[in-house]
């Protein structure tokens, strides 16, 4: 896992259960993946929320880019959410997993 993306995603206030309840769901999505080697959905605030996962190369995290997941968001972004999700690759320095 050499390789990440880190994604923040701003709901509308009125949609923000709404994006939860996908990123959720989503789980099952990068479960089914097969580059994806950590994934993570997470809540910063009431309406801001953000996606960390990480892959062992550039064609895990290509693939995950052209994936379900990011299909999913893009097709909600419009009307569910304030803005475009801000998506960033990274490159992971260190990890502590179990």
């Amino acid at each position: 896992m050499n390789i990440g993306l880190l994604a923040r995603i701003e709901a509308k206030p009125e949609y923000a259960d709404k994006v939860e309840s996908l990123l959720r769901d989503a789980l099952q999505l990068a479960r089914a993946e097969e580059h994806t080697v950590t994934w993570f959905a997470f809540r910063e605030n009431a309406t801001t929320f953000g996606i960390f996962d990480t892959f062992e190369d550039e064609e895990g995290r290509t693939a995950h880019l052209q994936g379900r997941i990011a299909a999913a968001l893009m097709e909600v972004a419009e009307a569910m959410l304030s803005s475009a999700p801000d998506i960033r690759p990274v490159d992971v320095l260190a990890a502590k997993l179990p």
